[in-house]
C-alpha cells in the first residue's frame, strides 16, 4: 500500500454498558494511533469478503479512532440509569476513564501513606496536577476537551492555593483523626464523578427529547464531523475515506438491520473507490440487471447528505419505483436525520421547502425532476443540490421522456459546477456519446450475482445461446414432456412443459406480446396443471383472493379467481394499482409461483425468477429491441436463492435468423430526442431557458446547446439543417404562439405571461393556448354545485385519442345528469341532441368538435369515479377496462396539478387556484375523505388504508406512532418489513409537514435583513 495513502477509521461510541475490565484489555500505548483492524466491507448477507489491515498513520497527521462496535444489538440506557458508568473512550489508545482510575488509585495510596504518618504535608488534588501536565489531546471530541480544560484550570488553582495551606495546617493538626479524614475525603473529589457530571451537563437537551436519542445523535454527529474532516484533508489517491466509505459506522449497521446486507460485491467496492468518485467527477456506470447498481448510488447519496451537507435528487422512471424507493429510504432518513421527499404524480412542492437544519433527498419521476430543477434555478438554489442520480440513463433515447432527461441534465451542468451527476445505465453501443455529453467517466462490468444462461426453443428443441458458434445457437436438449393431442393443439409452443420444470418449487415469469395473451396463457396453463398445485400454500392463496376481493369492493377478476388457486396470475396495465401491488407482494412471498406478464414488468419493480420465458420475440406487432430483450432476461436468477438463472426465447422457424441479431448483436445506440415529434423537445427547452433567464439571445441559446446530447450527435441528427437554423425556426414558432417576444434583430428574448405559465406548469406548449381558451371560457359560466365542469377542464388532452365512446352508454349516462350539468355540457360543445342522435345511429349534420365530445365522455367517467370511489363499478358502467380507468384517474391527477401551476401565473384565472387544489387531492386518492391521510403514506393503497382505519389508525399521527410488532399482529398479511416501512414513511411524512410549518414560523419571526436603519 502506498505510503502517501491515508485511511481513516471512524468508530462510534458504544451506548451499551461495557465492563471496565473489557475496556482495559483494549487499551493501547498512549502514543499509538493506529491498530491493525480489518477493513469494513458490505455485501449481501451470507457472502464472505476478506479485508486487509490498515496502515499506520504518518506522524505528521493525527486522527482519532474508537474501539470497534460489537455485533450484538444495542441496548440504550434509560433516563434513570447511569449513562456514563463504564463509558467507553472515544480514543483507540488507553481509555481516559481507565487512566483517571489508575491515577486516582495511586493518589489514594499516597493518601493512605500520609495517614500512616509517612508524610506531613496536606493532601491536595494532585491527580489534577498530573492530568493537567499531560500533552493536550487535540483529537478528543468536544465533551472530553471541555473536561480536560476544566481539569487544567483546577490544577492551576490548586497550585496557587498551596501558599495558603501553611496557615491552616496547624488548625487541622489539632483536629481529631476522624475529622481530618472526613475533611480530606470531602476536599478530594472523585475525578470519575467529576467527569460524569461534566458529560451529563454536556448531554443536556431541551425538554421532550430523550437522553438516549440525544446520545445517539451526538455519536452520529461526532462521526460525521470526523468523516467530513477526513474527506477535506485526505489525498485524492486515497480510496478509503472512513470506516464505511466515508460514512459513520451507524450506516453500516443500518444496512445490515434494514437490508440484510453485510458486505459489498467486489465491483461495488472498486466503483466507490474510483478516483473520479473521490474527486466528485461525473460518472456513468453500466451493469446487467440485478447487478446491485442502486446500492452504490444510495451510498453516494448518503455521503452527500451526511458529510457534505447537500441535497440530492434521485430520478427514477416510474411512479411505482419512486414510491418503493421512498419507503426504502425513509428508515435511513429517520435514523440519520435527513428528509425523504416524494415527487411523483401530484406530489411535490415547487420550489421545495428550504430547510435550515436538515437536508433532503428528492425522489422524483423524470417529469417531476425537470420541474424541480427549474424551480431551483428560478429561486437561485441549484447550488444546494450536491448530487443528481439518474437510474436507467439509457432512457435518454426513449422518445419525449428522453428529451426531458436531456433537458434536466443539460441545465444542471450549465448552471452548477458543483453538482455531481451519477448515471446508472444498461450497456450501450455508443456510451462515449453519453460520456461526452455529461463530461463523465465510465465504469462497466458484466458482473451478475447469479449466472445467467440464455436459451432459445425452436419446435421441441432447446439451444443454448453461444456467440462463439457460427449460427449463434448450440444444441442443448430435447423436450421430453408427453403431450396429448388436445394439449398439443392448446399449447403448440410447449409452455406447460417449460413452466412445470420449475414451478411450484421455484418461480417463473412468462412474457407475452399482448395483454390479452397474458390472460389466455395463464388460463391455459392452469387448465393442465395437476391437483397438487392447489394444495401448495393453499391458505395464503385463499387470503390473497380475499384481499383482491376487498380491494375490488367485493369484486374479483374472473380470470384471477380461476388462476390464483394454482399459484398463477397475470400482470399488465389492465390491472388496478391495488391489484398489481397485491400480486407483486404475493409473488415476492412465494404465494404465487408464476406470472404471465407484458414487457412493462421488466422495467418496473424488481421481481426476479428462476426461469424467464419469452412467449414471442414480439411486443404487440413490433419485433423486440435488444435492450428490451436484455431487460427481460435480466430478471432470471434471484440473488441469495438461485445458483443459476435461465431464460428461454420461444421462436418460430421464420424468426430464427432475425433472432440471431436479437440475442447476439451489440447493444443499440442511444440518440437525443430533442428533435423528435416535430422538435417539441427543443421548443420546450428554448421556452424554459428564456423564462428562467438563462438565455436572452440566439447566441446564448447556441452556447447552451453545447451542453446537450444533441450537440454531441448533431452530425448524425442534423444532417439537413444546422443547429442555428433549428434554433431560428423554433424561435419563430414560439413567437407565433405568443409564448416569447423579441426585438427585431432577435435579441432581448423574453417570455410572455402565457409562456411563463406554460413552462412553469410543464404544459405541452402545442396545447397551452387551447388550455388557456378552455379555462377562460369556463369562467364565463363555471358550474360550482358539481365537480363535472372542473373535471372536464382537467381531463388530459393526450388520452382523447385512446378512447372511442360507446354512444349508448354515453347517452344513458348523459340522461342521468342534472339540468345544470347538461347545460354546462352544451356550453362546452356537447348538446344532448348530438349524443342522442349518435346513440340512435343517425347522421349528425351539425359540425361538432370530436375532441371535445370524447373529452366530455372521459370527464363523465372521472365524474362517476369521484361520486362512487369504485373503479370496478365505473369500468363496468362505461364498459371500459379497469386499468384504463386507473390510468385516466392518475393522469388526470397529474394534469390537474399542472393546470394549478399554470393558473398561478395568470392573474385572470385566480378563481381556479383554490378550486383545483382540493380537486387535485380528490383525484390523487379517490377514496372517502377519512382515508386520505393514511393514503398519503407511500405505498398505502385503498384496501390497506381501510384495514388501518378499521384497526384504529385514523390519522397520520396514529400511524407514525404505531408499534410495529402490534401492527403486524393486527393487520392481516402485513409482514414486519412492510410494517416497518409504513411506520417509517408515516414518521417521515409527519416530520416533513412539521418541518415545513416550522420553517414558515421561523421566516415570520426572522428579522428582515433589509430593514431600514434608524
Amino acid at each position: 500500500m502506498n505510503s502517501g495513502r491515508l485511511q481513516v477509521k471512524i468508530k462510534r461510541v458504544c451506548p451499551r454498558k461495557r465492563s471496565r475490565d473489557g475496556l482495559k484489555t483494549q487499551a493501547t500505548p498512549a502514543g499509538r494511533r493506529w491498530s491493525s483492524v480489518p477493513e469494513t466491507e458490505l455485501t449481501p448477507a451470507g457472502r464472505r469478503a476478506g479485508g486487509g489491515g490498515l496502515p499506520r498513520c504518518s506522524t505528521g497527521r493525527r486522527t482519532s479512532s474508537t474501539m470497534a462496535e460489537e455485533a450484538a444489538s444495542l441496548e440504550f440506557c434509560s433516563d434513570s440509569e447511569d449513562l456514563f458508568a463504564d463509558y467507553d473512550s472515544f480514543l483507540e489508545d488507553s481509555s481516559l476513564l481507565a487512566k483517571l482510575d489508575d491515577a486516582e488509585q495511586n493518589e489514594r495510596q499516597r493518601a493512605t501513606d500520609q495517614l500512616d504518618g509517612k508524610h506531613d504535608e496536606v493532601l491536595t488534588d494532585s491527580i489534577l496536577d498530573a492530568i493537567g501536565d499531560e500533552e493536550p489531546l487535540e483529537d478528543l471530541p468536544p465533551s472530553q476537551l471541555q473536561f480536560q480544560q476544566e481539569v487544567r484550570d483546577q490544577a492551576k488553582r490548586s497550585r496557587l492555593q498551596d501558599g495558603h495551606q501553611t496557615s491552616t495546617t496547624s488548625v487541622r493538626k489539632e483536629a481529631g483523626p476522624e475529622t481530618k479524614t472526613e475533611d480530606r475525603t470531602r476536599r478530594r473529589r472523585s475525578v470519575a464523578d467529576q467527569l460524569k457530571r461534566t458529560m451529563i451537563g454536556n448531554a443536556v437537551v431541551p425538554a421532550g427529547v430523550s437522553r438516549t436519542a440525544a446520545l445517539k445523535e451526538t455519536v452520529v454527529s461526532e462521526e460525521m464531523s470526523v468523516a467530513v474532516q477526513a474527506m477535506e484533508t485526505v489525498s485524492t489517491e486515497t480510496p478509503d475515506l472512513g470506516p464505511f466509505y466515508g460514512l459513520p459506522t451507524r450506516v453500516k449497521d443500518l444496512m445490515m438491520d434494514l437490508r440484510g446486507i453485510s458486505s459489498l460485491y467486489d465491483w461495488q467496492q472498486t466503483c466507490l473507490n474510483l478516483d473520479c468518485v473521490q474527486q466528485r467527477k461525473n460518472l456513468i456506470y453500466s451493469l446487467p440487471t440485478s447487478g446491485g447498481k442502486t446500492l452504490v448510488a444510495e451510498i453516494l447519496i448518503l455521503r452527500e447528505l451526511l458529510c457534505r451537507k447537500k441535497d440530492c435528487l434521485f430520478i427514477l422512471p416510474y411512479i411505482s419505483l419512486v414510491q418503493e424507493k421512498v419507503r426504502g429510504l425513509a428508515s435511513f432518513g429517520l435514523e440519520l436525520d435527513f428528509m425523504v421527499e416524494e415527487y411523483a404524480g401530484s406530489k411535490g412542492r415547487f420550489p421545495p421547502v428550504k430547510r435550515r437544519n436538515k437536508k433532503s433527498v428528492y425522489v422524483a419521476t423524470i417529469e417531476k425532476a425537470h420541474s424541480l430543477v427549474n424551480s431551483l434555478i428560478d429561486t437561485s438554489r441549484l447550488e444546494d443540490l450536491g448530487l443528481l442520480v439518474v437510474d436507467e440513463l439509457h432512457m435518454l433515447g426513449d422518445g419525449s421522456r428522453g428529451a426531458v432527461i436531456e433537458m434536466t441534465l443539460a441545465k444542471v451542468q450549465f448552471m452548477s459546477k458543483t453538482t455531481q451527476i451519477i448515471g446508472m445505465s444498461a450497456t450501450l453501443g455508443n456510451i462515449r456519446d453519453l460520456q461526452t455529453f455529461l463530461r463523465a467517466e465510465n465504469y462497466s462490468s458484466d458482473f451478475r450475482p447469479v449466472e445467467l444462461k440464455e436459451f432459445v426453443k425452436v419446435n421441441d428443441t432447446i439451444y443454448e445461446v453461444d456467440p462463439k458458434e457460427e449460427n449463434c445457437f448450440k444444441f442443448s436438449r430435447l423436450l421430453s414432456f408427453k403431450y396429448s393431442s388436445s394439449m398439443q393443439k392448446m399449447d403448440p409452443d410447449h409452455i406447460i412443459a417449460l413452466v412445470t420444470e420449475v414451478i411450484p418449487t421455484h418461480s417463473c415469469l412468462v412474457f407475452c406480446p399482448t395483454k390479452k395473451n397474458c390472460e389466455n396463457v395463464a388460463q391455459m396453463i392452469c387448465r393442465y396443471l395437476k391437483e397438487e398445485f392447489l394444495q401448495h400454500q393453499e391458505a395464503d392463496k385463499a387470503m390473497l383472493l380475499r384481499d383482491l376481493k376487498d380491494g375490488g369492493n367485493g369484486t374479483v377478476c374472473p380470470v384471477l379467481s380461476r388462476t390464483v388457486p394454482y399459484g398463477v396470475a397475470y400482470h399488465h396495465s389492465g390491472l388496478t394499482s391495488e391489484e398489481r401491488r397485491l400480486l407483486e407482494e404475493a409473488y415476492s412471498r412465494g404465494t404465487l409461483c408464476l406470472l404471465t406478464c407484458t414487457s412493462t414488468l421488466a422495467a418496473g419493480i424488481n421481481l426476479p425468477a428462476r426461469r424467464v420465458i419469452l412467449r414471442s420475440p414480439y411486443v404487440a406487432s413490433d419485433f423486440l429491441k435488444r435492450s428490451q430483450y436484455k431487460q427481460m432476461v435480466g430478471r432470471a436468477g434471484r440473488a441469495g436463492i438461485d445458483s443459476v438463472g435461465e431464460s428461454i426465447l420461444i421462436l418460430q422457424d421464420k424468426d430464427r435468423s432475425t433472432a440471431k441479431s436479437l440475442v447476439c448483436a451489440p447493444m443499440e445506440n442511444c440518440y437525443s430526442n430533442l428533435m423528435m415529434d416535430d422538435g417539441k423537445g427543443i421548443l420546450s427547452l428554448i421556452l424554459s431557458l428564456v423564462g428562467l433567464n438563462m438565455a436572452s439571445s440566439l447566441q446564448q441559446l447556441q452556447d447552451f446547446l453545447r451542453w446537450t446530447l444533441l450537440f454531441v450527435q448533431q452530425q448524425h441528427l442534423c444532417a439537413h439543417k444546422s443547429l442555428t437554423e433549428v434554433l431560428q425556426q423554433s424561435l419563430d414558432f414560439l413567437k407565433d404562439k405568443d409564448l416569447i417576444t423579441a426585438e427585431l434583430d432577435g435579441s432581448n428574448l423574453k417570455v410572455t405571461r402565457l409562456g411563463k405559465a406554460t413552462y412553469k406548469g410543464s404544459v405541452d406548449l402545442t396545447l397551452s393556448d387551447l388550455l388557456y381558451k378552455d379555462l377562460s371560457k369556463g369562467l364565463e359560466g363555471l358550474l360550482l354545485n358539481s365537480y363535472l365542469h372542473l373535471v372536464y377542464l382537467v381531463t388530459p388532452y393526450d388520452l382523447v385519442p385512446q378512447c372511442r365512446p360507446d354512444w349508448m352508454v354515453y347517452f344513458r349516462q348523459f340522461t342521468l345528469l342534472s339540468a345544470a350539468e347538461q347545460k354546462m355540457s352544451a356550453a362546452v360543445g356537447v348538446p344532448e341532441s348530438f349524443v342522442a342522435r349518435k346513440a340512435a345511429g343517425q347522421t349528425v349534420k351539425k359540425s361538432v368538435d370530436q375532441t371535445v365530445v370524447t373529452r366530455m365522455y372521459l370527464a363523465l367517467v372521472l365524474f362517476w369515479v369521484l361520486k362512487e370511489a369504485d373503479l370496478w363499478s365505473v369500468s363496468e358502467r362505461f364498459r371500459l377496462n379497469r386499468g384504463f380507468v386507473q390510468t385516466l384517474l392518475s393522469s388526470s391527477s397529474a394534469f390537474c396539478s399542472a393546470v394549478l401551476l399554470f393558473t398561478q401565473e395568470l392573474e385572470e384565472l385566480w378563481p381556479y387556484r383554490a378550486l383545483l387544489t382540493e380537486l387535485t387531492r380528490r383525484l390523487s386518492y379517490c377514496v372517502k375523505a377519512e382515508l386520505i391521510p393514511l393514503m398519503e403514506v407511500a405505498g398505502v393503497m385503498e384496501s390497506r388504508a381501510k384495514q388501518l382505519y378499521n384497526a384504529g389508525y385514523r390519522t397520520l399521527t396514529h400511524l407514525a406512532n404505531a408499534d410495529v410488532a402490534f401492527l403486524t399482529r393486527t393487520i392481516e398479511h402485513l409482514s414486519r418489513k412492510q410494517a416497518n416501512q409504513i411506520v417509517a414513511s408515516a414518521k417521515m411524512l409527519l416530520n416533513e409537514k412539521a418541518a415545513a410549518l416550522q420553517e414558515e414560523v421561523d421566516d415570520l419571526l426572522t428579522k428582515p435583513s433589509d430593514l431600514p436603519l434608524i
